[in-house]
């Protein structure tokens, strides 16, 4: 166990069913005052642009190394993926450029298109990996340093009006369920299972309710994925149990945690004027791809494509770079589920990019992502 004590760092996700590709025209801006439908993302190594690669941390919760990056990029750029990212395909797909990471955007001077604050190995509760990432709170102060400097460069109406269009995506919690479990923290034995929920939940309404404050108003909202079924969790059970199969404790979390949040979402929905989001059923989805990886054009969902272990379940993607020096990697990343021991492979980023797009009811509800870029 002490070997896995700084295994899991990021967050994770995937699925969907590619659909056919969208169409959308947005004017490009001719000048500062005339901006697109702008693109904010907030949370975990699922949506980490290379955030992490700016601040004082552990490589282990950096991506900034080969083969991260192989499939797309060709170089690594921080991205915790072979490819790109979920916020960088709703970004294609919404005619915007790839949305920079924060650090980036600052060096740039570029906000109008919008800015990706996620961290690796982030929680919406500041304890979670406390000094070594970005966590929720931090992330959206960030967002409210960006929006004061919209209202400078742009001025106080057309400042409100890109931030009152603009899109919200929010994908954090998982670090905050894995993390007691990795580090052999006891902080769950000083809360029942419904406290410790509450407080995840309640810092992401918290969030929320601030971003709405400075103007938000759309948002697309992550469940937690099935976190006892990840590479991750199959290795650490086996290790623990000598036992195949999902990490049950870890399930019963993160389904008590998909039961609460909708409850919570629509309680804003009623309370907050013009508040209007789009919630993913991420645990659902990626489970139906596990069970049915044939659905999806893929041949494996159980084992990672880069790592080591049982189900390549280690963190040892990179070699160097990580706790596990040796590693192995896949022949064909398009026949994988997840890239490494927790995320997933661009090919499932774009399925899940897709599926968010077009707004399947089966996993989306009850706005598409499309729609919030071409209406309201």
């Amino acid at each position: 166990m002490a070997s896995l004590y700084y295994s899991y760092v990021f967050s994770l996700a995937l699925l969907g069913s590619l659909l056919a590709s969208p169409v959308l025209c947005l004017a490009h801006h001719n000048n500062e005052k005339k901006h697109n439908v702008a693109l904010f993302a907030f949370g975990d190594s699922l949506f980490d642009p290379g955030n992490n690669n700016y601040i004082n941390t552990t490589t282990l919760l950096q991506a900034n190394f080969w083969p991260y990056g192989e499939s797309f990029f060709k170089d690594p750029t921080g991205r915790f993926c072979d490819g790109r990212i979920v916020p960088d395909f709703i970004a294609e797909f919404a005619k915007l450029p790839l949305i920079p990471g924060y650090f980036q955007a600052e060096q740039g001077g570029g906000f109008v298109n919008g800015v990706n604050f996620a961290s690796g190995g982030a929680g919406s509760l500041p304890e979670t990996y406390s000094g070594l990432v970005i966590d929720l709170k931090k992330q959206v102060q960030y967002f409210k340093n960006v929006a004061k400097q919209l209202k400078g460069k742009l001025g106080e109406k057309d400042s409100n009006k890109l931030l009152s269009s603009a899109v919200y995506m929010i994908c954090i919690g998982s670090n905050d369920y894995l993390g007691p479990f990795i580090t052999n923290s006891t902080i769950l034995n000083t809360y029942t299972h419904e406290e410790y929920v509450d407080m995840v939940i309640g810092n992401i309404i918290n969030a929320i309710k601030e971003i709405y404050m400075e103007g938000g108003r759309k948002f697309v909202i992550y469940s937690v994925s099935p976190l006892g079924c990840i590479p991750f969790s199959r290795a650490l059970k086996l290790q623990q149990t000598n036992r195949t199969g999902c990490f049950k404790e870890l399930q019963v979390l993160t389904e008590m945690h998909n039961k609460a949040l909708p409850r919570k979402l629509i309680n804003l929905e009623k309370t907050l004027q013009e508040f209007k989001y789009s919630y993913f059923d991420f645990f659902t989805a990626v489970n139906n791809a596990i069970d049915h990886p044939s659905r999806y054009g893929l041949k494996e969902a159980k084992t990672a494509c880069c790592g080591s272990g049982p189900y390549r379940g280690l963190p040892s993607c990179g070699g160097e770079r990580r706790q596990f020096k040796e590693y192995e990697l896949c022949k064909d990343v398009g026949d994988y589920l997840f890239f490494d021991f927790v995320h997933p492979t661009e090919k499932f980023n774009q399925l899940t990019a897709t599926l968010l797009w077009n707004g399947d009811p089966n996993f989306v509800r009850p706005y598409s992502v499309k729609s919030f870029f071409e209406h309201f």
